[in-house]
């Protein structure tokens, strides 16, 4: 077919060309018309010239003598004259149609090209297609080479079938006989067993017969030792009646004014919840219930024993006397409210529900008054949560233009007060199955924040500082000084920590509007509008502005938030508030970290006990399927959130470089990041069944304080880290910490081959550059102390154990700033 169209087309191509051709000469002939025509009009005009000068110079005779000749003359001239027009006017007709004909040899030109170019692709397809048939050639003949294969593989497979189907046959046979074998070996097998059974039957009654004297003599044994056991009971028993007495004794003796020191927290705390309540319910005055706290707070006799006096009696028996307590003045105190998202071990994500339960019972120890406001999670430790009860009262709060009610219940974590805040929202603000992560975090706790101070303001409580945590609690700052404090909450300075600026809490400024802050007002750039988006306000920049304190989590880190590169957009307002803005290194709970007293440890140990600590590790090491392996090969910890933050590339090269120095290498933790969880799982899979690699990428509380006390080395390799308590727990179960010098790891760990750093500091081996060469340096060195300087190591093991990572300093310097702030307070409202 394409040859057919090419054909057609050279035909007419070739008319085209011919028709070209004749237009050519046509033109020609046109242009020669065109010269004879101007030839002939120029001798006319001569002639006609001619006549016109013969008539005006001639006189009347000559004139009349030539007159009959010039008279033909002039009628021939006439008529060629007339011949010459008609002449003209015919080729001036061939000439329209000449420039016609100009016009079709133009367009007869344009389709040639055309033409000519539909011809040379239709020759390419021509060529495209015999191409094709030439490879449709070449598969036929594959194909027929298939086909006859095909045909022998058939042949094969019959053959293959037949003789399986007989090897079927075969094999059902052999089935049949092995069945007969063993219904014969089973006969046999009974014969025997019959025949075993008689004679154990024989040795069996031998045996009972014995055990009967046995048990008759034990017997008559144990009627004996129960009489023993009465009469010692009965000496027991006066011994307890007569301690009791002289105990009874002792406490009659002791001054009523004393304190208390002999009651576990729970206690004070629980008398304080039950103060609040009666608050709540209006059954207590407001001066009332604040007198019986500061006396709870003192831990003072004379309530502890109005307590026990009624404690199973009714409530409206209980009321008048702690009212008759009051009477008596008492001194005011300082009183601190922890308004936050996270609280440990009840409602912990990360480091700061450490924070808020370490600092608060270091408060508490020190004699402050200590609660705490916590939203109530569906997927709380409620197990922990002593005494858990819900008050019978509602708490109102604004939020989307209307009232929403709150449940609020009650309980003691960790010997402190808390109040958990139950919304009666329709979106089930915090029924959710997990404490973040939802879209709508910033309503869930814009929320809490408003509720948590109308919770204060209903309970009539008047305290001297109301500390809030990250940004799910920053609102607290600004909702204090624009909304409260005219309300008559007005008692408290605000202090505000940020634990990691990397979250901030900035969403669409109209957002804030739905917890009643005034958005035409702070969505300015000295107050909340975020530094980089106009349109967007920042959480945490409103706590900062608004805060009488403003705290991190490190000294160090304070000053990297203050940079462009760590500050995350905040740096210029950090810096413009820098009066009030300090590092504060946290500390960790050495009561719930003590391989001393953790019963969730294979052994306990402490600094000059490190027999413990080696039975730790081959516990762990026989748990894990781990090469039991001599002592000189170091056991490498790592417990850790795998995100980018915590130098996951020098985790996974952590895990080759230690193989590769001859050590053994635990990590336990999970990355949110998908990318990054499924390359740990590959890692994973890979050293499946590695004698000394094991990777749990979960997070599993009783798994890691394994890893902590089995631990030799600990690798803690961040990019940034505000604080970080790995570190410092590490080093509690005897683990030598490898770190970056960054952040709080800067403040906590020090080189020992730092000669700038007095000896007693040197802790553990650090690196500077988050790169695999500077990694190499710390745990290179931190690998060959532990193989060749056994005597130092051991030294240096039992020095960190004995370090103080409490929270007494860090608790001195919070209660210094919070005294600060309320003296010069107070101050401000005597001037």
């Amino acid at each position: 077919m394409l040859q057919g169209e090419i054909n057609v087309l050279q035909l007419k191509l070739a008319e085209t060309d011919t028709k070209i051709q004749v237009a050519s000469q046509e033109k020609i002939q046109v242009e020669h018309l065109q010269k004879q025509l101007e030839k002939t009009r120029k001798e006319f005009s001569q002639n006609d010239a001619e006549v016109r000068e013969i008539s005006s110079n001639e006189d009347p005779q000559s004139l009349s003598s030539d007159f009959y000749s010039q008279s033909k003359e002039l009628s021939s001239l006439k008529a060629e004259n007339i011949s010459l027009k008609d002449d003209i006017n015919t080729l001036r007709a061939e000439l329209s149609n000449f420039n016609i004909t100009d016009g079709q040899v133009t367009s007869l030109q344009k389709e040639r090209s055309s033409l000519h170019s539909t011809v040379k692709d239709l020759e390419f397809k021509l060529a495209t297609s015999q191409e094709d048939v030439t490879k449709l050639s070449t598969l036929q003949y594959e194909y027929n080479i298939l086909c006859e294969e095909v045909q022998k593989l058939q042949a094969l497979l019959d053959n293959a079938t037949k003789k399986a189907e007989h090897a079927i046959i075969v094999l059902q046979q052999n089935q049949e006989l092995c069945k007969k074998v063993e219904r014969l070996e089973e006969s046999l097998a009974e014969a025997n067993d019959f025949k075993q059974s008689t004679e154990k039957m024989q040795q069996y009654n031998e045996l009972m017969q014995q055990k009967v004297k046995l048990l008759e003599e034990r017997l008559g044994r144990s009627d004996e030792e129960i009489n023993s056991y009465v009469l010692m009971y009965q000496e027991s028993m006066k011994e307890f009646q007569d301690t009791l007495s002289n105990l009874k004794k002792e406490n009659e003796e002791r001054a009523v004014e004393g304190p208390v020191d002999d009651l576990p927290w729970e206690f004070w705390s629980q008398m304080l919840l039950i103060i609040d309540g009666w608050l709540l319910e209006k059954k207590l005055s407001s001066n009332d219930a604040k007198m019986l706290r500061e006396m709870v707070w003192k831990r003072e006799r004379s309530i502890c024993d109005a307590y026990l006096e009624c404690k199973e009696k009714s409530e409206r028996e209980m009321l008048p006397k702690f009212l008759s307590l009051t009477s008596t003045p008492t001194r005011s105190a300082l009183h601190v409210i922890h308004i936050a998202a996270e609280m440990a071990p009840v409602a912990k994500v990360g480091g700061l529900g450490d924070v808020v339960t370490g600092l608060s019972k270091a408060l508490q120890k020190k004699g402050h008054l200590v609660e705490i406001v916590l939203p109530k999670y569906d997927c709380m430790q409620y197990d922990l949560i002593h005494n858990l009860r819900a008050l019978d009262v509602e708490v109102e709060s604004y939020f989307d233009g209307q009232l929403y009610k709150n449940k609020i219940w009650v309980g003691a974590v960790e010997g402190l007060p808390v109040y958990f805040i139950e919304p009666y929202h329709p979106d089930k603000l915090f029924w959710r199955g997990q404490y973040y992560g939802e879209n709508d975090d910033f309503k869930r706790f814009s929320f809490f924040s408003r509720a948590a101070l109308e919770l204060i303001l209903q309970a009539g409580k008047k305290p001297d500082i109301i500390h809030c945590h990250d940004w799910q609690t920053a609102f607290v700052a600004p909702l204090y000084w624009d909304l409260y404090a005219s309300k008559g909450l007005n008692s408290a300075r605000i202090s505000f920590t940020c634990h990691n600026f990397e979250y901030q809490g900035t969403a669409p400024a109209r957002e804030l509007a739905s917890c009643g802050l005034d958005v035409s007002q702070l969505n300015r750039p000295d107050r909340m509008q975020d530094n980089s988006a106009h349109d967007r306000i920042n959480a945490v920049k409103g706590a900062v502005v608004f805060s009488n304190i403003v705290t991190t989590v490190s000294p160090t880190y304070a000053q990297e938030v203050r940079t462009p590169e760590g500050g995350k957009g905040l740096h210029t307002t950090l810096n413009t508030h820098s009066k009030k803005f300090i590092g504060i290194l946290n500390g960790i709970d050495t009561d719930t970290w003590n391989p001393a007293t953790d019963s969730r440890i294979e052994v306990q140990y402490n600094s000059g006990d490190l027999q413990g600590k080696a039975a730790n590790k081959q516990a762990l090491r026989r748990h894990l399927g781990l090469l039991l392996s001599d002592s000189t090969r170091p056991l490498v910890g790592c417990i850790t959130r795998l995100v980018p933050q915590k130098g996951v590339h020098l985790i996974r090269h952590a895990i080759y470089r230690t193989i590769e120095l001859g050590g053994q290498f635990v990590l336990l933790g999970s990355s949110p990041v998908h990318h990054i969880q499924r390359e740990f799982e590959g890692i994973a899979n890979q050293f499946q069944h590695h004698d000394n690699v094991r990777l749990i990428l979960k997070y599993d509380e009783l798994l890691s304080r394994s890893i902590y006390a089995a631990s030799d080395i600990f690798i803690i390799p961040s990019i940034f880290e505000p604080c970080g308590l790995t570190q410092m727990i590490a080093m509690r179960y005897g683990a030598i910490p490898v770190v970056r010098k960054t952040g709080g790891l800067n403040d906590s760990v020090f080189d020992v081959d730092d000669e700038t750093i007095p000896h007693q500091f040197r802790n553990g081996f650090t690196f500077l550059s988050p790169d695999e060469q500077g990694f190499n340096g710390a745990l290179d060195r931190a690998i060959q102390y532990y193989k060749n300087d056994r005597e130092t190591w051991e030294q240096l093991v039992q020095k960190v154990m004995s370090m103080d990572f409490s929270w007494e300093s860090s608790a001195e310097q919070y209660e210094e700033l919070y005294a600060k702030s309320v003296t010069r307070a107070k101050a401000t409202k005597r001037v």
